[in-house]
């Protein structure tokens, strides 16, 4: 009997280690940081001119259930922002952002510089923003300035 005794110590003692290690507030990461990458674009535009950016959503992780929205604000200028479906952007207005990669359209409506945000964000508040900058052609060969879009080094917007 003194090996049943034993033997049944053992496995007491394994089952408690075992449910002991058991944390009933196990961490699920669901929110994972993501990027967005853009193809180069140029730095200048016309009126009436027509720019495709070419975006691509990177993600470090993927949850089921996360969904991505998109936005724009116009700071200086005067223009429409298009995306690939067809759907036209109002300022501050959130649009549901369907695939990884997709494209954007922007077209000049005046002769003066023109620089606006782009702001993906997901379902957890995480945002990433994005910022171009394009003279108009006319106005830059005046000045004789050059600007360079700053689409490079974005930084995730902290809330």
């Amino acid at each position: 009997m003194s090996i049943f005794k034993a033997l049944a110590f053992c496995l007491f003692a394994a089952m408690s280690f075992t449910l002991a290690s058991c944390d009933e507030d196990m961490d699920i990461q669901q929110s994972y940081p993501f990027t967005v990458e853009t193809m180069p674009v140029p730095n200048k535009v016309t009126k009436g001119q027509t720019v495709e950016i070419r975006c691509e959503l990177k993600k470090e992780g993927d949850f089921i259930g996360t969904s991505y929205t998109i936005r724009y604000f116009q700071f200086e200028g005067e223009g429409s922002l298009k995306m690939d479906n067809g759907i036209v952007f109002l300022p501050n207005d959130r649009y549901p952002l369907e695939n990884d990669t997709f494209r954007l359209y922007y077209t000049a409506t005046c002769d003066e510089a023109h620089n606006f945000i782009v702001v993906v964000e997901d379902s957890f508040n995480n945002s990433y923003k994005l910022e171009f900058d394009f003279n108009n052609r006319n106005v830059a060969e005046k000045a004789k300035s050059q600007t360079v879009i700053s689409t490079d080094t974005p930084k995730p917007m902290l809330r």
